[in-house]
């Protein structure tokens, strides 16, 4: 008898631990939060599809932006041509000083032929007509301080009479076209 009462409680038991390890995961969940369930509720929601403002103000951006970046690529291909113009001016320019020099060291010798030296000078003029009409300048560099920007310093003497950094030769007269140094001026520097 003892056996038959015994028998019976066990498969209680059993059944009781299903029942109660069922209320364990069901009260597990709440426990630790709607993990679950917020997962399950989010992946069937779908962005909405954006209206048709939000998709022309996209496209109204994209025109304002490509509208921007047309003109500056404009403004950029205008500065290069004209950086490349200036440059080939100049370039030109440089090539024609020698002939400048020469007219000048011409002009600073001694001649008992007066029509030869009027030819001269109304070659050197014509040149310099021609040069300012390019915006070219001489720099100025006789009795001026040296600054290493427009001058180019190749000798140097001790003279207590002159300032210091002063220029008291000119060797080689510089040019400069606009605010560009095409030739730096050659000279000789006191002190």
């Amino acid at each position: 008898m003892s056996s038959k009462k015994k028998d019976p409680p066990e498969p209680m038991e059993e059944k009781e631990l299903p029942a109660q390890e069922a209320e364990n995961e069901a009260a597990s969940p709440k426990a630790e939060g709607p993990k679950e369930e917020p997962k399950a509720e989010k992946e069937p929601e779908k962005p909405a599809e954006p209206s048709a403002e939000a998709l022309l103000k996209a496209e109204k951006d994209r025109y304002l932006r490509l509208a921007a970046e047309y003109d500056n690529y404009r403004k950029r291909s205008s500065k290069e041509r004209e950086n490349i113009y200036q440059d080939v001016r100049a370039d030109t320019v440089t090539k024609f000083l020698p002939v400048y020099d020469n007219l000048a060291r011409a002009l600073g010798q001694a001649t008992c032929d007066e029509a030869y030296r009027k030819g001269v000078e109304m070659i050197m003029s014509q040149l310099q007509d021609i040069l300012n009409r390019l915006g070219v300048t001489e720099i100025e560099a006789l009795g001026q301080k040296f600054d290493p920007a427009l001058h180019n310093a190749v000798m140097h003497e001790e003279d207590e009479t002159k300032g210091e950094g002063e220029i008291v030769q000119e060797l080689q007269k510089g040019f400069k076209m606009g605010d560009k140094v095409i030739r730096f001026a050659m000279v000789k520097v006191a002190n």
